[in-house]
């Protein structure tokens, strides 16, 4: 894998996890609702799941990318197209859906890192992001090694995005400036994913 198809895959893992979802309300539950050390939980336990779906997802396309290539084009477009979708969506957000925090009951740090991976794990959109991603950087020549790579980059962005969140938010004010500029924060997003999907499909 070359430094330029890192550096892009890495910057659609960030606007990935930056996204909003069931995810980011898990972790800003426990962190509101508990502590930072619960925050932290579900973050990371939250990004074991992530590197789960990723290492499935990439060899399944490997596979896919060695049997069918016909098959292969038609999955880089729809993941294009869903990226685009996913962008769209983000700019259509109203403003604080972003940073919503409803407090759960009290936990203990083992419950909020179990349920961290459980969103993870039990999310089958993430599957499909994944699918959507993956499609634009898996090639025929791909080794092991890349594949790791791949699956690395997504778990620890993921890890370390919500754990920026959970230190963030342990800071009261925080809070409150996410949540007035939540729908900028959408906006841009939904942006910069249409134009990554663009150019996938112009490649």
């Amino acid at each position: 894998m070359t430094l330029t198809a890192w550096l892009s895959l890495l910057a659609i893992c960030c606007l990935g996890a930056m996204s909003p979802g069931p995810s980011l309300a898990v972790v800003l539950k426990q962190t509101v609702g508990n502590s930072r050390s619960h925050g932290l939980a579900a973050s990371w336990f939250h990004a074991v799941g992530v590197g789960l779906w990723a290492f499935a997802t990439i060899s399944g396309l490997a596979i896919l990318v060695a049997e069918s290539e016909i098959a292969f084009k038609a999955i880089t477009w729809l993941g294009a197209g869903y990226l685009a979708w996913i962008g769209v969506k983000a700019i259509r957000a109203g403003k604080g859906s972003t940073f919503t925090v409803k407090s759960g009951e009290k936990a203990s740090i083992l419950t909020a890192g179990i349920e961290g991976a459980t969103i993870s794990i039990l999310n089958p959109k993430l599957a499909i992001f994944f699918i959507a991603l993956f499609s634009q950087f898996v090639s025929p020549d791909a080794t092991l090694a890349d594949q790791l790579i791949m699956t690395a980059t997504a778990a620890l962005v993921d890890g370390l995005w919500y754990s920026i969140v959970t230190l963030l938010l342990s800071h009261g004010p925080i809070l409150k400036t996410l949540q007035d500029r939540s729908q900028l924060v959408n906006r841009l997003t939904g942006g910069i994913l249409i134009g990554l999907a663009a150019r996938v499909v112009t490649l």
